[in-house]
């Protein structure tokens, strides 16, 4: 094969794509299975369908590893949601070719805005919009600091207002 030819995903090992979805990279891992980038994000192996772009809160590369932290949502609030991480998953790749800048690029585009805040009571909210392929406008997000009072009423206040007041400026 040419050198500047991509190797192409073999037919058995494609996901589950949408209509106007496509494949951009891909890289196998030491078992056979694959991870497998698209234009509205990234299938891993052993986790059930696609992670959008805007669902991973962090990815790093190591070098070898590809180490992916997605988020959940774990309240819906007015004109938000609140999230969380879930376990980070490492994934070793034999050949990463192009997937590791995919990654890196495609997640850094999802987010349009985020400022991190201090709240009352100590700790602090990082407001978040991202946008999510094939939707649009933008998703706004909180994610409170660890040992944050979501619950109180006067941080949930400060939040509310500080999304708003993201919402006015972007």
């Amino acid at each position: 094969m040419p050198w500047w030819r991509k190797p192409r995903l073999p037919a058995d090992k494609k996901p589950p794509l949408e209509r106007e979805e496509r494949v951009v990279a891909w890289a196998q891992t030491p078992s056979g299975e694959v991870v497998v980038a698209t234009n509205r994000g990234l299938f891993l192996p052993g986790r059930p369908g696609r992670l959008g772009w805007h669902q991973i809160h962090k990815a790093v590369w190591s070098g070898r590893e590809l180490v992916v932290t997605p988020a959940q949502t774990v309240e819906q609030r007015e004109g938000y949601q609140v999230a969380e991480d879930l376990p980070s998953e490492a994934h070793l790749l034999i050949e990463p070719h192009d997937l590791p800048r995919q990654v890196y690029t495609r997640v850094t585009r999802s987010v349009a805005y985020t400022v991190h805040h201090p709240v009352p009571g100590g700790g602090g909210v990082r407001v978040v919009a991202r946008r999510v392929s094939g939707v649009d406008g933008l998703t706004w997000t909180v994610r409170y600091d660890p040992g944050t009072d979501r619950d109180s009423p006067a941080v949930r206040q400060r939040t509310a207002e500080l999304v708003a007041q993201a919402q006015a400026a972007v």
